[in-house]
């Protein structure tokens, strides 16, 4: 598949007929919250027993997964692509860079339901929890969305 044919709404549906318990994170989720920035690529956090319905899902639009499910609960993560590259996440729980834990199943819990494509809904963290994703790591772009994400919820009191 080359970048051109990729179909946002396909790969979103896909993923909520999976039945898998997916998480939009990153900066997709940033902007699915409606926060103007921009970004090339898709992060995920599912369940860590769901790889395998993600990734038959997303087969037939020709995302390959780099590792097998049962390789990618050894490390944590792997990564679909065919044109597109989506990073997924599948730990159980990750630290932030100031060693906060962070369960799957408790942001699982507290999602919020939004909408990413017309008429398709997926699972974003809630706001204080896409925070604490954004913690995973200490990049500049990362600060730059906290910030923008704490801006957004004073505005929505």
């Amino acid at each position: 598949m080359d970048i051109e044919a990729f179909d946002e709404a396909d790969f979103y549906g896909a993923l909520v007929q999976s039945g898998a318990r997916v998480l939009l994170i990153g900066r997709r989720a940033v902007i699915a919250w409606g926060v103007p920035v921009s970004t090339a690529d898709y992060d995920l956090w599912i369940s860590a027993d769901d790889a395998g319905l993600v990734n038959r899902a997303v087969a037939p639009l020709d995302m390959i997964p780099n590792r097998t499910p049962e390789e990618a609960r050894t490390v944590g993560r792997y990564v679909l692509e065919n044109g597109e590259r989506v990073d997924v996440l599948i730990a159980r729980s990750v630290p932030t860079v100031d060693g906060v834990r962070v369960e799957f199943e408790d942001v699982w819990q507290r999602r919020e339901e939004l909408v990413v494509a017309p008429g398709i809904r997926i699972g974003v963290p809630c706001i204080d929890d896409l925070i604490l994703t954004k913690r995973f790591g200490a990049r500049p772009k990362d600060a730059e969305d906290i910030r923008l994400l704490r801006a957004l919820k004073e505005a929505r009191k």
